[in-house]
């Protein structure tokens, strides 16, 4: 088992099930209020050592007596008899690299012996941390223990609650790294705890941890004699109140108004920041059509005293659930505040009568990935793109194909290549999910492929390795609905697939004795990992679970596969790539055309089981390739009708400026947008775009963090949700154990980057660079390409690297290979015309235009100065359009050939450039970086610290569970900040500021900041 696998966290409850009454499910995930990303693992024991938290730590069971017994309480439990030989193991890298450490178990015991282990984990026996219900011969009393250096260091001991034998107890330790705290509990009470803890779990753990259940790490301590069940293992420090809720699991729990876990709180009507010398707040006005919210401006122009030149203040306004306020023409008024002031500022709306709504069309392009290499910077040195690149590149040109392709001859029941072996983690063999990280690396060998040009060698491994994948699933896809024999039984028609031979209905088994392989009963032109069976499951509706009656997300690992397909047909023209892809296509079509409109709604809100990642985006890309409308069609059906429009009328949802994704998962979402833009881009149905725009518009404003992700909610309780309520990301957000999944800012850039090509709001590539910079490029480990899943931003957080050698996967680490294969892909466009030419981002890099026979080549040590220079190769009249980023607030100036030229350059917005180019003209931008704060929009003083466009951050040298102060000038922040501009290194008090893309230990993204 990889050490990535411990990154995958899932819950079965929806996250917008933050309300009412959850029930629990018998061997599936837990429903116990608390949140995804705060499991690492669970073991039910009640027939085998299977982790139910989808990481696939799985434990082994040893000694020749161990056996599971039925149980009046819990059906079916594991028994240890205490005879020196049974025990369990735990795979070691589940506690590496943790902040802190829960640990909740159910125990019978069968003994009160003292000694007597119930757990004992650590890097050795002499630092290790161990449980023992009744004591040692030194102390008597259920105790937890922490050895250091082969000495106790701390001890946890309960002295007045006595565990009584022969009855089921629960029992629960927690490490509270941040609060120094070591606590026990009792059947949910809290009965011992140590204070002033000075530690870190990576003094206890390393990547090879032994962890045992039922035995003591050193020798001559008694076994366990217990009967035990449910052993879970959380990442975060639990209350009382959640060790309580996971006691009662199994009963109507979990009703919950408010986030449980509460971030340090302040007084709700003290101003903060700028806001403390907030004079006046301007009002605004707007107008709308009938039926369409008007979009609100979340930054309007205030006032401010003692000669404070503030920035514009942001208003909170109102969200409403429907467009009821905008029926009617007429006159309304909406009523805005400012956090932490008596200001109330007004939007007059004028409703006007319907109307068509003008949308843009395409007026740009992208340019091919061979187009752009990616340079040293300007003093000959290796830049971060180039860094992260190569990590991965050189990586995956290692990788065997066979591991990606394993799964897939194991559902056609093909034999596997000498020396074959799967790959871990989402890919294993029973997780319902495999097959996921294929469809990524066909689309990552495509672009390192079109990225190498530069090394014709390391460029020939992937072409090899792109035909090979595609000649195997090519093959493997033409059996599918086809006879085994020349004269034997087949099911050609899609809609007609029957159960497994010998099943009354379709299961999700993938076990290798369970998956069924008839592959000629699968319909034409199926390719998937598994067999069709999830998906059918879907129509009738299934949910998401572990259960052989359950299934994950089968459309979300086809569009996986379907866009790989299709990146390596547009890159090398492989037509057997397409034809896989059309024949899967029609497949989809055959199925999904044949289901009533309210089966489609159904399936497409369902929690993660309906997550069909970019399926819509897939089928409308197939359209444009083949020109065959049915795809087009298929495309459509895949519209969350719900979500994009309301109902079936039409009648409000994004479409309408609703805001109807709040409380969902983040990336079951923003790529079902992304699909809504591109059946735009075919149909020209204005409401498509309407949905995206609109969606891009409200995530960037209403839930981004400063890195540039949009999910992490602690309120619903799943950290890769929306918060509950738009612009409420303190109340709501800064979820425990993590947020920001790296995949869901993966597929705003991606939406970003194409609304772009629509609308060249500067806005939008300001964004884009945000999300680059500060959470893409961050993302990556110092020395390999291990990556993150989740981006904790809680003060004195630390980065968790997973996949390092590509051999187990989750979501993250799948976007991740293409993440980092695509780095060039959107620094520059072109228009259509091929008149003008757009620089969006300032990387050293060289632009092959070869429609205009030009090169353009940046030179720069950007962001470690502030200045950039393009050198023009070629001749010709055309526009260049060069972004002004939203912070280049302190000017920005533009030479050409040495000379100043007279522009007015306005900060997030466009400049044209426009002249009859000669080869060897430059053209130097000077653009002086300024600091800067990106505050929480309902909690001021809780804030970001950038440099231009460069998030930096604390390096911490602790655990810490409040935020670190800051005191800064209110006139010129920089005044109380030192350092060196080139090195993007800077201190504050002491403490040392670097870039979040450079940081890899104890980091706090946000401050507490007083301005003075």
């Amino acid at each position: 088992m990889m050490k990535s696998s411990k990154i995958a966290i899932w819950t079965l409850f929806a996250c917008v099930m933050v309300t009412g009454v959850l029930k629990a499910q018998s061997g599936n995930q837990i429903l116990d209020g608390i949140g995804e990303t705060g499991m690492v693992a669970r073991y039910i024991f009640n027939g085998n050592a299977k982790d139910w938290s989808r990481n696939n730590l799985h434990g082994r069971i040893y000694g020749p007596n161990a056996k599971f017994e039925d149980d009046e309480k819990f059906d079916k439990v594991l028994s240890l008899p205490s005879d020196d030989k049974t025990f369990v193991s735990l795979p070691g890298e589940a506690v590496e690299g943790e902040e802190s450490l829960s640990i909740t178990t159910w125990v019978n015991f069968r003994s009160d012996q003292v000694g007597q282990t119930l757990f004992d984990f650590g890097k050795d026996y002499r630092n290790h941390f161990f449980v023992v219900p009744f004591g040692t011969k030194k102390k008597e009393g259920f105790q937890a223990q922490v050895i250091q250096n082969g000495k106790e260091k701390y001890t946890a001991l309960s002295t007045d609650f006595k565990i009584e034998v022969n009855q089921w107890v629960h029992l629960a330790v927690v490490l509270d790294i941040p609060s120094k705290t070591m606590s026990i509990f009792i059947n949910g009470k809290q009965v011992g705890k140590v204070d002033h803890m000075e530690m870190e779990l990576g003094d206890l753990f390393t990547h090879e941890n032994l962890m045992y259940i039922g035995r003591s790490i050193t020798s001559n301590n008694p076994f366990l004699y217990a009967k035990i069940h449910d052993f879970r293992l959380y990442r975060i420090p639990l209350s009382e109140q959640q060790i309580g809720r996971i006691l009662n699991t199994g009963e109507e729990v979990v009703k919950r108004e408010k986030p449980e876990d509460e971030l340090p709180q302040f007084e709700s009507n003290q101003p903060q920041l700028y806001n403390s010398y907030l004079t006046g707040v301007s009002n605004v006005q707007g107008e709308t059509t009938v039926g369409y919210l008007p979009r609100l401006p979340r930054f309007v122009k205030g006032t401010y005293k003692s000669g404070v030149q503030g920035p514009e203040v942001r208003v909170l306004w109102p969200s409403p659930t429907d467009n009821a306020e905008v029926k009617q023409p007429g006159i309304y008024e909406v009523i805005g505040k400012v956090a932490g002031t008596d200001f109330q500022p007004k939007a007059i709306i004028t409703v006007k009568n319907d109307q068509t709504e003008v949308t843009p069309h395409q007026t740009l392009e992208a340019f091919s990935l061979e187009e752009v290499s990616l340079d040293f910077d300007a003093l000959g040195k290796q830049t971060k793109f180039i860094e992260n690149r190569d990590k991965f590149i050189n990586t995956l040109a290692q990788t065997n194909p066979d591991s990606f392709l394993y799964m897939f001859r194991n559902a056609f029941g093909q034999p596997q290549p000498e020396g074959a072996t799967p790959l871990g983690v989402w890919d294993s063999q029973e997780t319902k999910l495999r097959g996921h990280a294929t469809g990524h690396y066909l689309t990552a060998i495509t672009q390192a492929y079109a990225s190498t040009g530069h090394d014709k060698k390391l460029q020939a491994n992937f072409a090899k390795k792109m035909d090979y994948m595609v000649n195997t699933l090519y093959e493997l896809s033409q059996l599918s609905g086809h006879p085994k024999q020349a004269d034997g039984p087949y099911v050609s028609n899609p809609t007609e697939v029957p159960p497994g031979v010998g099943r009354e209905g379709y299961d999700s088994d993938l076990s290798e004795s369970g998956i069924r392989t008839d592959y000629w009963n699968w319909g034409e032109g199926f390719i998937s990992a598994y067999p069709p069976d999830q998906f059918i499951m879907l129509e009738g509706g299934a949910k998401y679970g572990t259960q052989k009656t359950q299934i994950w997300a089968p459309y979300y690992t086809l569009h996986k596969i379907l866009a790989g397909l299709m990146d390596i047909y547009e890159v090398t023209g492989n037509q057997k790539a397409l034809d896989i892809a059309k024949g899967m296509g029609n497949w989809v079509h055959a199925r999904l055309s044949q289901l009533p409109t309210d089966t489609l709604i159904g399936m497409w809100n369902t929690y993660i089981a309906g997550e069909f990642g970019g399926m819509n985006e897939a089928m409308a890309r197939l359209y444009r390739i083949t020109n065959e409308h049915r795809y087009l069609e298929v495309a459509q059906l895949f519209d969350n009708i719900k979500v994009f429009f309301g109902d079936a009328e039409h009648s409000q949802g994004l479409a309408k400026n609703v805001d109807t994704f709040r409380g969902l998962h983040a990336n079951q979402h923003i790529p079902q947008i992304m699909g809504a833009l591109e059946i735009y881009r075919d149909s020209e149905i204005p409401e498509y775009f309407l949905v995206a725009d609109n969606f891009w518009y409200k995530a960037k404003n209403d839930y981004m963090y400063s890195i540039g992700g949009v999910a992490g909610a602690r309120n619903p309780t799943n950290a890769e949700c929306f918060i509950r309520q738009p612009a409420t990301l303190y109340e709501n957000g800064f979820s425990a154990g993590g947020q920001n999944e790296t995949c869901a800012t993966y597929n705003m850039l991606k939406l970003t980057r194409n609304l772009f090509m629509f609308d060249q709001r500067a806005e939008l590539m300001d964004y884009y660079e945000r999300g680059l910079y500060n959470h893409i490029l961050a993302s990556v480990a110092e020395d390999s390409p291990a990556n993150t899943y989740h981006v904790p931003l809680r003060p004195g957080s630390i980065k968790r690297f997973g996949n390092a050698d590509m051999t187990g996967f989750t979501c993250c680490n799948g976007t991740a290979l293409e993440s980092s294969t695509k780095l060039q892909n959107s620094i520059y466009f072109e228009s259509y015309d091929h008149k003008a030419l757009y620089v969006n981002l300032f990387v050293p890099s060289t632009l092959q235009w070869k429609e205009r026979n030009i090169t353009v080549e940046q030179k720069t040590v950007f962001p470690k100065e502030n200045h950039t220079q393009l050198i023009i190769k070629g001749k010709g009249k055309f526009d260049l359009n060069v972004r002004v980023p939203h912070w280049a607030t302190k000017g920005f100036s533009v030479k050409i050939n040495g000379e100043e030229e007279k522009v007015s350059a306005q900060p997030g917005s466009y400049l044209t450039l426009s002249r009859n180019w000669k080869n060897g003209d430059t053209i130097d931008i000077q653009m002086p970086f300024p600091f800067h704060l990106d505050p929480v929009m309902d909690q001021q003083n809780i804030a970001s610290l950038f440099y231009g466009p460069i998030l930096l951050v604390a390096q911490e040298p602790e655990a810490r569970n409040d935020w670190r102060k800051v005191t800064l000038d209110a006139g010129d922040l920089g005044k109380t900040i030192q350092g060196n501009s080139e090195k993007l290194e800077f201190t504050i008090d002491g403490v040392v500021f670097k870039p979040f893309y450079e940081t890899y230990g104890r980091h706090s993204v946000y401050l507490d900041v007083t301005l003075k």
